[in-house]
């Protein structure tokens, strides 16, 4: 109970630090943007994206590289001396970028811009994906205790986020097709 009345009085001292400094800084708001989880050049890509279609296809990608990432942390023969840390820390990278994939159907279907492909790509990776984080889940290595918890949440976004996909390809009415004059 102690330690996390101390987490909450160091996180207030911290936002109450961090507070003038957001208001003094007029690109603090383009730093907020950027997840925590996405290098520059990511977030970047993020931002240049001009339609959730284009989205959906980059946190697809970012997925996808942290999946191989934990992977090849999980088979390193020298271990980094955060093993459990780097672990969940990649896990966590995947679970947030499927759910910010997912998140772009809603912005989608309020733009009413056509992402059909795009659904596709997220149900059939995502797919994949789940393959992959079940087999992790049912072998259990000298760290899985480390990061099962952080596996658990992956294997529920990846879920939602095949559900959420399906849902809008059933939902969203498919682009209209433009004929040539006669």
């Amino acid at each position: 109970m102690r330690s996390s009345v101390s987490a909450v009085v160091s996180l207030a001292v911290i936002l109450g630090a961090a507070a003038p400094t957001a208001v003094a800084r007029p690109h603090a708001r383009a730093l907020q943007d950027k997840k925590d989880y996405l290098t520059d050049t990511e977030a970047d890509k993020i931002r240049e994206a001009n339609n959730p279609s284009d989205r959906i296809k980059l946190y697809i990608g970012f997925a996808d590289d942290r999946l191989k990432k934990f992977d090849y942390e999980l088979n390193r023969q020298t271990p980094e001396r955060r093993r459990g840390e780097v672990l969940n820390g990649l896990m966590n990278a995947y679970s947030g970028s499927m759910d910010d994939a997912a998140d772009q159907i809603a912005e989608a279907k309020e733009k009413q811009v056509d992402i059909h492909a795009s659904l596709k790509l997220l149900e059939s990776r995502g797919k994949e994906f789940l393959a992959q984080l079940e087999k992790l889940e049912q072998g259990s290595g000298p760290d899985f205790d480390d990061y099962k918890d952080t596996l658990e949440d992956a294997i529920q976004a990846t879920k939602d986020a095949i559900s959420d996909a399906q849902r809008a390809q059933k939902e969203m009415l498919p682009a209209p097709v433009r004929r040539k004059p006669s």
